[in-house]
């Protein structure tokens, strides 16, 4: 399973970033690309505690949702809903210049540490592995809208 505890992984995610364009079209979904590299990086922020959604977790979302999504290979389905902190259309940042967006997903890739104590606010309390896990699929799943 690739995870941002691998080095490759990481690199292979921050590849696809760098070849991503503001006018990139999407494939499924709603998000811009640019709205996309906010959502990334919002999603960063609450893996590490700076941000604080609220919870929507629920048993099947801590249990069999949790388990599929971080610990099989399947495809992650596409239009499920996200939070609203990080919701470009609602709580989540704003796209605003896309260079320093990007910068700022990129910066936040390198530097990802999972604070095991911060739990997923859908999947609930994750291991160290897990949260590495979510971090490359998360960003695998969004990178999957805007690549041909």
């Amino acid at each position: 399973m690739s995870s941002f505890a691998k080095s490759e992984a990481k690199n292979a995610i921050r590849q696809r970033i760098e070849r991503l364009t503001p006018d990139a079209p999407r494939q499924w979904g709603r998000m811009t690309a640019h709205q996309m590299v906010c959502h990334l990086t919002d999603g960063y922020r609450m893996s590490s505690g700076e941000r604080k959604p609220k919870m929507v977790d629920n048993f099947m979302s801590r249990s069999i949702v949790r388990f599929v999504a971080l610990h099989t290979s399947l495809t992650w389905p596409k239009g499920v809903k996200t939070v609203a902190e990080s919701d470009q259309e609602q709580g989540g940042t704003k796209p605003e210049a896309w260079d320093r967006d990007l910068a700022e997903l990129l910066r936040r890739i390198d530097a990802f540490q999972p604070a095991v104590k911060i739990p997923h606010p859908i999947f609930g309390a994750l291991t160290e592995d897990e949260w590495n896990v979510w971090g490359f699929r998360h960003a695998d799943h969004h990178l999957r809208q805007f690549e041909h």
